[in-house]
């Protein structure tokens, strides 16, 4: 199959044109509902669901409206009708192919971790170019050169990549993948990425988020007038910037 036939992640319908920030939001109001229908909850007001979610109902309702989910007055919405049209809007429908590209410390987790399978995403393959992990099984999943990777791309249909290489391998890795027909990445590596038009990429990097909980920590600190500690090692704060 070329690769102009694979699934492609697109929004159809009523989803066309949804901002960024709601689409963002959707996986967290999903989780909610989920957690809201294993309770036994048939509906749910927007103000529950908006406390569950940790949002504003305002901005919950506005959300859902791009969707065309308005809600009954007097009753809320429907958790199961609301699951399936966040779920349809997500592309959470079918089960997405994904290959898994750096099988380290982090790709090993990753490899590992069974939330993916229940959200709609099923790992087809493993990759790294280190010859001497080639071959070792993870998760019943045999990890492979990366030379297979265009191959296994089009035999498995995928459209998802997810890198969690080292930083300096992860542009080479990114090429590849987008050359092999995949067209959405997920990068735990720390740097960015260049793709051409019609690739998405979304950046995980956990040493940025600590950075930022760092920030608000100094926040509530210096607002309490106490006085943060510097570590026994001090490290130039230019240091930190440059890394």
């Amino acid at each position: 199959m070329s690769s102009g036939n694979r699934p492609r992640i697109r929004a159809a319908g009523r989803t066309r044109g949804v901002p960024e920030a709601t689409v963002a939001r959707l996986p967290v109001y999903l989780r909610a509902l989920h957690a809201l229908a294993d309770a036994g909850h048939d509906t749910v007001s927007s103000e529950e669901l908006a406390v569950a979610a940790g949002v504003n109902s305002a901005k919950l309702r506005k959300d859902l409206s791009h969707l065309g989910s308005y809600g009954t007055r007097g009753v809320g919405y429907e958790v199961a009708l609301l699951v399936d049209q966040i779920s349809r809007a997500l592309g959470l429908t079918q089960r997405w192919a994904v290959v898994l590209v750096g099988v380290g410390n982090l790709g090993h987790a990753l490899a590992g971790y069974a939330g993916f399978a229940s959200r709609g995403f099923r790992i087809a393959a493993l990759f790294d170019a280190d010859a001497e992990r080639v071959g070792e099984t993870i998760a019943g999943q045999e990890i492979r050169h990366i030379d297979d990777l265009d191959r296994v791309v089009a035999e498995e249909q995928v459209s998802i990549g997810v890198i969690s290489t080292p930083a300096d391998a992860a542009q080479e890795v990114a090429d590849r993948l987008v050359e092999a027909g995949v067209t959405s990445i997920l990068n735990f590596a720390p740097c960015v990425l260049q793709v051409p038009d019609g690739v998405d990429v979304r950046k995980v990097d956990l040493a940025l988020e600590l950075q930022i909980l760092s920030f608000h920590e100094q926040r509530k600190a210096d607002s309490a007038g106490t006085v943060t500690p510097l570590p026994a090692a001090h490290v130039d704060a230019r240091e930190v910037v440059a890394q």
